[in-house]
C-alpha cells in the first residue's frame, strides 16, 4: 500500500517533476569537483583573501532568505556551515532569469544538495560569504528536514530530540544536531590513537573470524546461525580471544584487533547485543605489566580526544592520569559487605549472598555467585579508574593461576564510574590446566548456567599443546570507554545504529481501526476536534481528529492540533508528559496520538 504523502512531501515531488520538465536532472551522475570545504574558507579568508577569488563548494542547502532579486542562504557540508549570496543578475547574465526566479526561488528546497561556484567576500555585517556565480542541483531532497530554530536568547525550538527517532533516523540526527557529529569524531580519534600507539610498539593489527564453530573466550550466550554450504551450525563470536592466542602460538609477539562481538543478552544503557571491543595480546608479559600499559594507554587516549586526562561524566570528573588505584576482589567484597570470600565453599558463598540480599539461584556456581555479590555490592562504588585484581579461579577459566595463591588468578578489571571497561589476564598457557577448566565450565553448563561454555575447543587446546609463551592479554569495551570520554550516559548515543525493536506503524493502524469501528471508540466532540479512545498494537491511545463535518471548524481543529503536536514534541523529554506518536495532516484529518500510560 502506497504511503500517504504530507503536503510538504507532495510539494517537493511536484518540484521534482517541474525540474525534469525544464530539462534539469535532479540526480546528476557526473562528478562535482570541490575545491574547498567550509572550514577552509572561514579559517583562511582573513589571512589571504586572494586565495579564495574562485571557489567550488558543495553541500546541503539549509536556509534561505529571499530579498527580491537578491537572496541569502546557508550551505552545510561535512565540516560546517557557510553563508551564500545569490544575486539574480549575476546568476542569470542574459534576459532569461528563470534559473533564479523559478529554479532557485520555487523548485529548490531546503535539504537539497547543491554545488556552488563563486568568490568569497565579507558582507557589511562582517560575515564571510560566497558570492554565487553558478549553482547546480546535485540531489533533490523529497522529505523536509526538522526545522530546528534557536532564538535570540539561545533557546532551541522544535529540536529533533526524541531518542527513539534519533536512533532510528541517525542520518537526520547527524544533519540537524551538530553535537552528535562531535561524538563520533571523538570515537574515531579514540580508536585511531590506540591504533597508532600499538603500531608504534610493534604490535600487528589482525582479523579473526566472526562466524565461529564454537563460541569461546567469554561467558555469554551466543547468537546461533547455520551455514548452508557446510551444513553446520555457526555462532557469532562472543569474543576473539582464542583466535588471537592462536596467533601468539604461531609466533607473533603482539597482536590486536578492533572487533565486533555479539552477545545474546539483555539491553540497557550500557549494553548492546552488538558491541566493539579492542583485544590485545603481548608475549612475554604478565598482568602487572598490562596494568601499567593499560593506564598509559587510556591516559594517551584521553589527551588525544579531549586534550586533557580529565573527562566529565554526568556529575563526576574522571581523571585518566596514571597510575590507578588497585584493590583485590576479596578485599573489595570484604570492604563493602564485611564478608570474606577467601577459602569459602560454594554453599557458604550462596548463603552469604542470600543474607546480603543478592538474588541467586541453584544454577550458579562459585564464580558466578562471587560475581553477583561484587556486581551488586561493590562495583558501583568505583568512580575513579580502579583496578580490581586477583579474581577467584572459578571466575576466570582462561586465566593463569596466581603465582602466590592457587585459589586465585592473575586477572584485573578496570572500573570507571561503576562499570567495567577493561579486562586483562596473565594468560593460561598450560594445556592440561586449561582442559580441566573447560571441563569445569561444561559441568556448570549442564547444571543450568546459560553463560557457561557448553563446548570444549579442542583445536585451541591443540594449539596450546604446541606451546604458547607467557602472555598477557587485555580487552577494552570501546563503546563504554567512548561514553566516558564524551559524557554520554547511554551506549546508544555512541553507536551510529543501535539495535532497536521493529518500528511500529501506529498511525496507519489507527486509521484502519477508526474506519472499522468509528462509533464504538467515540468519546466526545469539542472545539479542538473529535476525541477517540483506542487500543492499537497493545498501546492505549487517545486520538484527536479534526471535525470533517464542518469546514471552518475542521480548519480551526487542524491548526489547533498542529500547535498541540509541536508543544508535545518540545516537552517529550519531560517526565509525566504523554508520548506523542505523530501528526498526520490530510485535507480533513489530523491525528495526535497519546499514550495514557507513559
Amino acid at each position: 500500500m502506497a504511503r500517504t504523502l504530507s503536503e510538504q512531501e507532495q510539494v517537493r515531488r511536484d518540484a521534482l517533476t517541474k525540474l525534469r520538465n525544464k530539462g534539469i536532472e535532479p540526480y546528476p551522475a557526473a562528478e562535482y569537483k570541490v575545491s574547498h570545504k567550509s572550514t577552509d574558507i572561514l579559517k583562511g579568508f582573513d589571512a589571504d583573501e586572494t586565495a579564495f577569488a574562485s571557489v567550488s563548494i558543495a553541500g546541503r542547502f539549509m536556509t534561505r532568505r529571499i530579498m527580491g532579486k537578491a537572496s541569502f542562504g546557508v550551505m552545510k557540508d561535512s565540516f560546517g556551515e557557510i553563508q551564500l549570496y545569490f544575486n539574480r543578475d549575476e546568476i542569470c547574465e542574459g534576459e532569461d532569469k528563470s534559473l533564479y526566479n523559478d529554479v532557485f526561488k520555487k523548485m529548490l528546497d531546503l535539504g537539497d544538495f547543491i554545488g556552488v561556484k563563486g568568490s568569497v567576500f565579507r558582507t557589511q555585517t562582517g560575515e564571510i560569504s560566497v558570492n554565487v556565480k553558478e549553482f547546480i542541483l546535485l540531489s533533490k531532497s523529497l522529505r523536509p528536514l526538522p526545522t530546528v530554530k534557536t532564538d535570540a536568547d539561545g533557546k532551541v525550538h522544535d529540536a529533533f530530540s526524541d531518542p527513539e527517532l534519533r536512533y532510528r533516523q541517525r542520518y537526520v540526527d547527524l544533519i540537524v544536531n551538530d553535537k552528535v557529529k562531535e561524538i563520533f569524531t571523538k570515537r574515531s580519534k579514540t580508536i585511531n590513537s590506540m591504533r597508532r600507539l600499538f603500531d608504534d610498539a610493534g604490535y600487528m593489527e589482525v582479523e579473526t573470524p566472526i562466524l565461529q564453530p564454537i563460541p569461546g573466550g567469554a561467558a555469554a550466550r551466543p547468537f546461533i546461525t547455520h551455514h548452508n554450504a557446510l551444513d553446520v551450525p555457526l555462532y557469532l563470536r562472543i569474543a576473539n580471544e582464542l583466535y588471537l592466542k592462536r596467533l601468539i602460538v604461531g609466533g607473533y609477539d603482539g597482536v590486536y584487533e578492533f572487533a565486533k562481538d555479539f552477545r545474546n543478552e539483555g539491553m540497557d544503557k550500557t549494553h548492546n547485543p552488538e558491541f566493539t571491543v579492542m583485544e590485545i595480546y603481548v608475549a612475554y608479559k604478565d598482568y602487572n605489566w598490562m596494568m601499567v600499559f593499560c593506564e598509559q594507554l587510556l591516559e594517551h587516549c584521553a589527551i588525544a580526544v579531549n586534550g586533557t586526562t580529565k573527562a566529565t561524566f554526568g556529575a563526576y570528573e574522571i581523571d585518566f592520569k596514571a597510575p590507578y588505584a588497585r584493590i583485590t576482589m576479596a578485599d573489595s567484597i570484604k570492604e563493602f559487605t564485611g564478608f570474606d570470600i577467601t577459602g569459602k565453599t560454594e554453599d557458604e558463598i550462596r548463603t552469604a549472598a542470600k543474607n546480603l540480599g543478592v538474588e541467586v539461584d541453584s544454577t550458579m556456581g562459585k564464580g558466578k555467585l562471587i560475581d553477583e555479590i561484587f556486581g551488586e555490592k561493590c562495583e558501583g562504588n568505583y568512580i575513579q579508574p580502579t583496578y580490581i585484581t586477583d579474581y577467584p579461579k572459578e571466575m576466570s577459566p582462561l586465566c593463569k593461576e596466581h603465582r602466590e595463591n592457587p585459589e586465585l588468578t592473575e586477572r584485573f578489571e578496570l572500573m570507571v564510574c561503576g562499570k567495567e571497561i577493561a579486562n586483562a589476564y596473565s594468560e593460561l598457557n598450560d594445556p592440561i590446566d586449561q582442559r580441566e577448566r573447560f571441563d569445569h565450565q561444561l559441568k556448570l553448563a549442564q547444571k543450568g548456567d546459560d553463560e557457561a561454555t557448553e563446548f570444549i575447543d579442542e583445536d585451541f587446546l591443540r594449539a596450546l599443546e604446541y606451546g604458547m609463551p607467557p602472555t598477557s592479554g587485555m580487552g577494552i569495551g570501546m563503546d563504554r570507554l567512548i561514553m566516558f570520554l564524551t559524557n554520554n550516559a547511554s551506549i546508544q548515543e555512541v553507536l551510529f545504529f543501535p539495535q532497536m525493536k521493529p518500528e511500529k506503524k501506529i498511525i496507519n493502524s489507527v486509521n484502519k481501526a477508526l474506519r472499522s469501528d468509528n462509533n464504538a471508540n467515540f468519546m466526545k466532540m469539542g472545539y479542538q476536534g473529535v476525541l477517540y479512545k483506542l487500543n492499537v498494537d497493545g498501546v492505549d491511545l487517545v486520538i484527536k481528529k479534526a471535525n470533517k463535518h464542518s469546514f471552518i471548524l475542521g480548519r480551526l481543529n487542524q491548526r489547533s492540533l498542529y500547535h498541540e503536536y509541536r508543544i508535545y514534541k518540545q516537552l517529550s523529554n519531560l517526565e509525566g508528559i504523554p508520548k506523542c506518536y505523530g501528526l498526520k495532516p490530510q485535507p480533513t484529518l489530523c491525528l495526535i496520538l497519546l499514550t495514557l500510560k507513559n
